[in-house]
């Protein structure tokens, strides 16, 4: 569960969270981009070195390294599908550009993981909405949006209580074989589940109460403006894009084995 806590906000001032979400998500997005575009290993280095500036900056490592090793299951399973893959396709036998290249995937996936985790970590969910409703998406769409966001790290902490106490009355969720396994999670997702309905009950009634959707033209406290911060981050995002896109089509790119 502590992969969910990655998407957390945590109120820290600093300058990674005053900057604007819009500029955040763009930078987010290239740095998507980027990485779905190499699949050597040394930029996917390069990609997951340049987000520890910014996780030192907004002081959120604790957390950030938490949503780390909350992926390391999924991490590890993208590594073993990616070795066995390779070793049925190169004649049954592992090589070390397969084992590489599957590093390389695992480590894509990581870089996705920790760009987005400070990106949640350090956007809060209000200024997210209130991106997204001046970047003309629907209220109720950024509405839907913003809840999700927020109910997910909740439900993650509810889940992990919920197996906390099951376990502390006998459950015994690591036991037995796959099916097994799958067979006792039952007493934890039933549980979960009512209490996500109840809780999605709870906030019908908290909005009906407060008469939402009653005006169409709505107006917020705050308004989202560009600073100099900003302005940095926009360079840096387009810097990172041109230098991408140079070194996809024009650079050599070696991998480690050619290097050793």
């Amino acid at each position: 569960m502590s992969v969910f806590d990655g998407l957390r906000f945590r109120k820290v001032t600093s300058p990674i969270h005053n900057l604007d979400p819009r500029i955040k998500f763009a930078y987010v997005i290239a740095i998507f981009v980027v990485a779905i575009i190499f699949s050597q290993i040394i930029p996917l280095l390069m990609l997951f070195a340049l987000q520890v500036p910014f996780v030192l900056l907004a002081r959120v490592q604790r957390q950030w390294l938490r949503s780390l090793r909350g992926a390391t299951v999924l991490a590890a399973i993208i590594f073993i599908f990616n070795v066995g893959s390779t070793y049925f396709t190169s004649g049954y036998k592992f090589t070390s550009l397969g084992i590489e290249g599957s590093a390389a995937m695992t480590l894509r996936f990581v870089v996705l993981v920790e760009s987005f985790s400070v990106f949640f970590l350090t956007t809060s969910p209000d200024h997210l909405g209130l991106a997204l409703e001046e970047s003309r998406v629907p209220y109720e769409f950024a509405f839907a949006f913003t809840t999700a966001v927020r109910f997910v790290p909740v439900l993650a902490e509810e889940a992990q209580t919920i197996m906390d106490a099951q376990k502390a009355r006998g459950l015994e969720l690591e036991k037995g074989g796959l099916l097994k396994r799958i067979h006792n999670y039952v007493p934890v997702l039933i549980p979960l589940i009512v209490s996500a309905i109840r809780r999605s009950l709870e906030l019908a009634e908290a909005m009906e109460s407060r008469a939402w959707g009653a005006t169409k033209k709505r107006t917020n406290l705050y308004a989202l403006k560009l600073h100099l911060g900003d302005y940095t981050l926009i360079a840096i995002t387009i810097g990172i894009l041109i230098v991408a896109v140079y070194a996809h089509f024009y650079i050599h790119i070696p991998t480690i084995t050619s290097l050793l």
